[in-house]
């Protein structure tokens, strides 16, 4: 088994990460942000995965990206301008890097010649050719590091330090550099070596190993961070310093400080350890076959002296920089929050065992009831503390879940780009509210849904370049993809400003495919609609995008499988709008339990507006409809719930029983008539999918308190139509257990 597999399965994680930060940097820059934050930002992602992949050998993803990282470096530097033209090449070249980053994780292939002709592209940029490559690491170039070891022997004062008061000495700027790693920065497949590097590129630089931390080799722990260096750099640019380490800061100590200008830099005095090393030089590598071999003698000799102190400025002393925050351009910058990585099936074991408590809890609380204690008992306190908590915690747990649907955003530019190039359309994203938290469960299974939209609104809702500019409108389309929170649910919108849908074509479409008769009487809502049904499609010809009609039949069947729905609203000549409307998790839900012909239901209680008892005088009917109820000043269809359900022959009056006003996801209201309230509580989701079949008109399945099975209306259904008969039977079958 490899012994880096853990380790490498964190540095793909993290490259995707760094891949998504490296998009959307580049789209901003893109948009005309190209403040050097961004740039710096966009800089540090490709720099990590190079880092990164150098570690494991990955000699391809490191020749790639040490070429597109030398572009961004001539940017940071302000030596080449991001303009249009460059952006470009430089997107192309991301997605490329991605495709070298998934292949090397997956083992597949990239084609060599596409991969080339970006290193070219870029290369021309710069002039620069691609670096050469030697056991995974880049050679750069850099000036020879002098590095003097510390293996624990008490050194003078000056020399532990590099540094010497002397008078008369010209005056120079430096900086001493003190840089000690942590155990994430190896972790994280980060190598020292490249860093020491890279400050030695800054001006000429003095640098000393300390080595006295290295423990007896029966203590050493192997994924410990025992070494730190003190480095002295003849510069005055701390600001270039602290880009060094940039993409390390939270997993490392840093400080930098001023030497006074009667200060100057003197070969740091050690006593000799071996003749390559009286120089006063060694190769790091050697250093660690050495400390490695050698750590119960190194460790010995640091029990026997005291540890050299790293920086002494006689006369001068320099206070370190506060670590936990420091200034950039007049704000403070807050160290990163620390975070772990956990493995999604234990999450998920936590949520279904708080989902059990939560059941749990729920039938205690029924057994006491039934019980007769008095709500003032001991008991019965002890109940309600009980709930709190345990409502508390499945809030906290849940939040464990709940994720940004930025991941799921950050895919679409890429796409976006890719059908606009073979469509020939000119087509511009605009994303809204990324930073909506949803389930994870959810988010997984949008990015098909959303994909699918995309691939369609730009392929049949915008309208080619030529044609746009006939019309009056931009060459350059828009797509919008947003996301918001509504009534305890997640919406998501993708629109367009297209031609709309051509609601005379559609109509001819499923007319000719057999779907509808040609006397079918529709709504604009329902031939909007025909577009959702299976082997639909208005493309002319098949394409690599379009034509096979499975694409918005795929859509809508994952939506509903989400316990979620899908809506159009289109305006011919301005724009379609696609909707989609979901839990923000599958795994709980506030409800309303109601009774329904001796049987137990569930509403989601972010349906219900009011509860009422309806008076006669609130009562409309007309002949061949539903009864209507007056509700200030507006009347609201009545529909008995157990009569569409199928546990009544008839209805029953409005008067004998309870009704909740509700509202659908496309606005509608209705007022649904049931027996009784039984009461507000929170209930665990059980998918009916994955333990029976889908039921029209039921959302889901739940435990109640007394261990009987409840079901979940699916308001919307209830309110679109009377339910099938089969439906009805599969109902009352459920609901009888």
């Amino acid at each position: 088994m490899d012994p880096l597999a853990s380790i490498k399965i964190t540095f793909f994680q993290e490259c995707e990460e760094q891949l998504a930060e490296l998009e959307t940097g580049l789209l901003t820059m893109k948009d005309g942000e190209t403040d050097p934050e961004t740039v710096n930002a966009v800089f540090r992602a490709v720099h990590s995965i190079k880092g990164g992949a150098g570690a494991f050998s990955l000699t391809e993803l490191v020749r790639f990206a040490h070429v597109f990282e030398t572009v961004l470096d001539e940017m940071r530097a302000g030596r080449l301008a991001p303009d249009g033209r460059i952006l470009d090449v430089m997107l192309r070249a991301a997605d490329v890097l991605a495709d070298l980053v998934r292949a090397a994780r997956d083992g597949g292939t990239v084609d060599e010649d596409r991969c080339q002709a970006l290193i070219a592209e870029l290369g021309a940029l710069t002039g620069v050719q691609e670096a050469a490559v030697d056991d995974g690491f880049l050679d750069l170039d850099f000036a020879p590091i002098t590095v003097s070891v510390d293996v624990g022997e008490e050194p003078e004062p000056a020399a532990a330090a590099g540094l010497e008061m002397a008078e008369g000495a010209p005056a120079a700027e430096k900086l001493v550099v003190a840089f000690r790693p942590r155990a994430a920065l190896y972790a994280k497949a980060n190598e020292p070596a490249v860093l020491l590097r890279e400050l030695a590129s800054l001006g000429r630089a003095e640098i000393t190993l300390d080595a006295s931390s290295l423990p007896q080799l029966d203590e050493l722990e192997p994924e410990a961070a025992y070494l730190h260096w003190v480095a002295t750099v003849e510069t005055d640019d701390e600001a270039a310093i602290r880009e060094v380490f940039d993409f390390v800061e939270g997993d490392c100590e840093l400080s930098i400080a001023r030497v006074p200008d009667d200060c100057e830099p003197v070969a740091a005095r050690q006593p000799p350890v071996d003749e390559a090393e009286t120089a006063g030089e060694l190769d790091i590598k050697a250093l660690i076959a050495r400390a490695t071999g050698g750590a119960t003698q190194t460790a010995a000799a640091a029990q026997a002296a005291p540890a050299a102190q790293v920086i002494s400025l006689r006369d001068h002393p320099a206070r370190a920089p506060d670590m936990s925050a420091r200034k950039e351009d007049g704000h403070a910058v807050a160290a990163a929050s620390p975070t772990i990585r956990v493995d999604l099936e234990r999450v998920d074991r936590l949520i279904d065992l708080v989902g059990e408590l939560v059941i749990n809890q729920a039938m205690l609380a029924q057994r006491v009831l039934e019980s007769g204690l008095a709500r003032s008992s001991g008991i019965a306190v002890g109940l309600d503390d009980l709930e709190l908590l345990t409502r508390e915690i499945q809030d906290s747990v849940m939040a464990i879940r709940a994720q940004p649907v930025k991941s799921v955003f950050q895919r679409m530019p890429r796409l976006v780009r890719e059908v606009a190039h073979a469509t020939g359309k000119q087509v511009r994203l605009v994303v809204e509210g990324e930073g909506t938290e949803v389930d994870k469960t959810v988010i997984e299974r949008l990015t098909d849904p959303i994909t699918h939209m995309i691939r369609n609104a730009i392929d049949h809702g915008l309208e080619p370049p030529e044609r746009r500019i006939e019309v009056g409108k931009p060459a350059e389309g828009v797509v919008r993809l947003s996301a918001l929170h509504r009534s305890g649910r997640i919406v998501i919108e993708v629109a367009d400003d297209g031609g709309g849908i051509n609601r005379t074509r559609v109509r001819q479409i499923a007319v000719d495919k057999g779907l509808i008769s040609p006397d079918a009487n529709l709504s604009d809502e329902e031939t909007d609609n025909l577009i959702f049904m299976p082997g639909f499609s208005t493309a002319e010809t098949i394409s690599d995008i379009s034509g096979r009609g499975v694409g918005m039949d795929v859509v809508r069947r994952s939506i509903q499988a989400l316990g979620g729905r899908i809506s159009i609203a289109s305006r011919p000549g301005q724009g379609s709008t696609f909707t989609l409307s979901l839990p923000l998790t599958l795994a709980v839900l506030d409800g309303m339990v109601v009774s329904v012909g001796g049987q137990t239901f569930v509403l989601p209680i972010t349906t219900v507006m009011e509860t009422l008892q309806p008076k006669p005088t609130e009562v409309r009917r007309l002949e061949g409809s539903v009864p209507l109820l007056l509700v200030r000043d507006r009347y609201v269809p009545i529909l008995d719930v157990g009569h569409r359900l199928g546990y009544r022959a008839g209805p029953i009056e409005p008067t004998e029983g309870v009704v909740l006003l509700v509202e659908g996801e496309d606005g509608r209201s209705a007022a649904l008539l049931v027996e009784s309230i039984l009461g507000q509580r929170q209930v665990v989701i059980k998918s009916l999918e994955a333990n029976y079949q889908r039921v029209p008109g039921i959302a889901a399945a739940t435990i109640l308190g007394d261990g009987r099975v409840a079901l979940i209306l699916d308001v919307d259904a209830v309110i679109s139509g009377p339910t099938s008969e089969p439906a009805l039977a599969e109902t009352r079958l459920l609901a009888a257990g």
